[in-house]
């Protein structure tokens, strides 16, 4: 991932980080997705909400094999295909995002076609902490709570940060899950860089309703000067700063 980084260029590196460890549970052991056949009418759909942070979820989708190493490392250049933020112009993207609060009401509107349809398709939503502050997603959350959407599940990376500082500095919201349960979902938490926590949070039985995982995460996560601060939100790097990191990891 951090190979397609742009020196002085590229912003969100710290929010793309946090994140790694989910896309790759999420790509490699939970969807049912086809790289070869990226349309396939039976896929499983996932939808970034946090747009910003689409580095993590191209590099994901290299890996993959959506597309090639190639391509990722035409991230974010002028003219490019590949934006920082998420678009249906890369090959395995289901929806452009980047405005906060859209994709969880899209993901909500899929899920219930599908249940309508009585087709097998599961629907994936990751959203950040501090969207949450964003009141479509409360609606979407009655909805799919009182339509007992079991075949949605919705990722919130609780980082503790949001674009203008820390959450419970900006609007407080916590505790999350309770809020979650009053609504009718089951809610799961755990520690968003182990992947057996993952896996025991994603597989715990929703009862026929909707599930929301909590998940715990570090922004910045594997660049030590970036962990827990604030402005890797924010902050490029520069080429020797990307030399280092490349060394270090």
């Amino acid at each position: 991932m951090i190979e397609a980084v742009r020196p002085k260029e590229t912003h969100h590196i710290g929010c793309a980080l946090g994140i790694v460890e989910i896309l790759t549970y999420l790509y490699f052991h939970q969807l049912n997705i086809n790289p070869k056949n990226p349309n396939e009418d039976n896929r499983d759909i996932f939808l970034l909400s946090k747009g910003h942070a689409a580095l993590a979820l191209y590099a994901t989708l290299c890996q993959r094999g959506f597309f090639s190493k190639k391509d990722l490392l035409n991230y974010d250049k002028d003219g490019s295909f590949m934006p920082e933020h998420a678009s249906t112009s890369v090959v395995g993207v289901e929806w452009s995002t980047g405005s906060l609060g859209h994709a969880l009401p899209v993901g909500v509107g899929l899920a219930y076609s599908y249940k309508i349809k009585k087709k097998k398709n599961r629907v994936f939503v990751l959203l950040s902490d501090g969207e949450l502050n964003e009141g479509s997603n409360w609606e979407a959350i009655m909805f799919a709570g009182f339509h007992k959407l079991d075949n949605l599940t919705v990722i919130i990376d609780n980082n503790n940060f949001q674009g203008f500082g820390k959450t419970d500095e900006v609007i407080n919201l916590s505790p999350l899950p309770p809020k979650f349960e009053l609504f009718g979902w089951m809610v799961a938490e755990c520690d968003g860089h182990q992947f057996k926590r993952l896996d025991t949070a994603f597989n715990k039985p929703s009862f026929d309703k909707p599930k929301i995982i909590v998940v715990h995460t570090i922004k910045g996560k594997g660049i030590a000067f970036f962990e827990n601060k604030f402005f890797s939100h924010y902050q490029s790097i520069d080429e020797k700063m990307k030399e280092e990191i490349l060394k270090n990891l």
